[in-house]
């Protein structure tokens, strides 16, 4: 069978940490002879791991991108790696550094560093996914067809995601983590205000300046440790007596994004992040200047372990980062069709399109055109997109000529002869779309008709280089890019 190898990276850029690591990935063609290629990824493995470091700051309101840069360039050097190597993997700002107000401007900068196709992205949702398939949670899901939520907990937030059989369920973050309180030579020299609140709350007066109290800020690490237990299910209180009205006080004003919805509650759980690899090693409480080690203390004498549903993550501290290089990466289907010429493309927006019922096609050129228009007042007009449908399952030969006609139409009237027309379907009809475009638009623009991928309105991809002799394309859907 006919494989391929292709190099990934991926850098996390944490509240705590920035870390890199380079992957090493098998891709084949398990189609067989004489059938439509069906392209996998078939073997995932790291082969380099940087050392972890400090993240750098200017301030408290700034990374320092210079130092991000030089880290990044020394990694690469040291393992042998050039970024025109790398055919995919992801930059990732996380946690509270992701807030910082040259967050943006400098995952633009490492980006184009780090390589063509690495992506750069952060928001709090991809974060905990990615970490939770880094630490094995996904896997752990689909082996022992229980229902597994990991808790990524670092230096400035705890992200949470549900699998059941490998799939994600749901995902929450808080604003709960090691490096909320920072000390130095034995006294706090940080406090992030919802610690602040959370302390008024609990009657504890902790403020800059003041003494490191181990017994204080353990009453603090305390009280995260059951925020977290509580919003994940694990104790039941009676609706409306003042414990649970406490909580979800306390649940509410934490959470990051938002909390979990999912009605599944987890069977097992998992720990990864810098707080979960001090579990093994509590020793001195306060040797990497936060409460980290407490917190860590704190959760292992939680509801999470007391019930005995806990399983020793694949990877702890470096779980976001092996998420993002081995899982951030998605292959499209076989049937495809493009410009050669065209790639990468990189923070594509995407817009869709519904297209499940045969009646819908009969306006598409007007759904186009409504979406174009909210699209344009929001972002302006001229910025290339990307058109995502979810399609008809069957399409007869006349219904896909029916939607290239109109697509072709409506596209050349509302888009400038620079866009590319990118389509990105669910179902395996790219290439017959993508021929039927091409006859219509002849050379006028770039095509680029994708099938296999499932995006939505408000996400933004990346399109890597074609590989395997050019029968797909690596990509990367970004969602909820800079939440904050």
């Amino acid at each position: 069978m006919q494989t391929e190898e292709i190099l990934s990276a991926g850098i996390d850029i944490g509240t705590s940490t920035t870390q890199l690591v380079f992957s090493r990935m098998v891709l084949q063609n398990t189609g067989g002879f004489g059938k439509i290629p069906q392209i996998r990824v078939v073997s995932k493995e790291v082969i380099y791991r940087s050392q972890v470091y400090f993240t750098p700051l200017l301030s408290r309101e700034e990374i320092d991108g210079k130092w991000v840069d030089q880290i990044i360039k020394k990694e690469y050097r040291k393992a042998g790696i050039k970024p025109t190597d790398l055919s995919t993997g992801a930059v990732i700002i996380t946690g509270e550094t992701s807030r910082k107000k040259n967050a943006e401007d400098v995952v633009e900068a490492i980006a184009d560093v780090a390589g063509d196709f690495v992506m750069a992205t952060a928001g709090a949702d991809l974060e905990s996914v990615l970490a939770g398939k880094g630490a094995g949670a996904a896997e752990l899901s689909r082996k022992t067809e229980k229902v597994v939520a990991n808790l990524d907990i670092g230096g400035g937030t705890t992200n949470i995601c549900l699998f059941e059989n490998g799939n994600v369920l749901d995902t929450a973050c808080f604003d709960i983590g090691g490096r909320l309180v920072k000390i130095s030579d034995g006294k706090i020299t940080y406090i992030a205000p919802k610690i602040s609140w959370l302390s008024e709350k609990l009657g504890l007066e902790i403020t800059e300046g003041q003494k490191a109290d181990v017994q204080k800020l353990k009453i603090l690490t305390d009280a995260m440790a059951e925020i977290l237990a509580k919003a994940m299910g694990l104790e039941d209180k009676e609706e409306g007596s003042s414990d649970i009205d406490r909580a979800n006080v306390y649940i509410e004003k934490m959470k990051t994004n938002h909390g979990i919805t999912c009605e599944k509650r987890p069977e097992l759980f998992t720990f990864s992040g810098g707080v979960a690899s001090c579990f093994e090693e509590i020793g001195d409480i306060f040797r990497y200047g936060d409460i980290g080690v407490l917190l860590a203390q704190s959760i292992l004498e939680s509801d999470f372990f007391q019930q005995g549903n806990v399983r020793k993550a694949k990877e702890t501290m470096r779980a976001t980062v092996i998420g993002a290089g081995n899982y951030s990466m998605n292959i499209s289907g076989s049937t495809i069709e493009y410009t050669e010429d065209t790639f990468p493309l990189k923070n594509i927006p995407v817009v869709k399109l519904n297209l499940e019922q045969e009646t819908d096609i009969t306006d598409l050129d007007e759904k186009l055109h409504r979406a174009m228009q909210i699209y344009h007042e929001s972002r302006g007009e001229g910025r290339q997109i990307a058109l995502a449908m979810k399609g008809l399952k069957c399409p007869t030969f006349a219904q896909i000529q029916e939607i290239a006609e109109k697509l072709a139409a409506q596209y050349e009237k509302e888009n400038s002869p620079d866009n590319a027309l990118i389509i990105v379907l669910e179902e395996d009809i790219g290439k017959a779309l993508g021929q039927a475009l091409h006859h219509r638009i002849k050379n006028r623009r770039k095509i680029i008709c994708i099938d296999g991928i499932y995006c939505e309105s408000g996400d933004f991809i990346d399109l890597g280089e074609p590989i395997v002799s050019g029968k797909v394309i690596p990509v990367i859907v970004k969602t909820l890019i800079f939440n904050g």
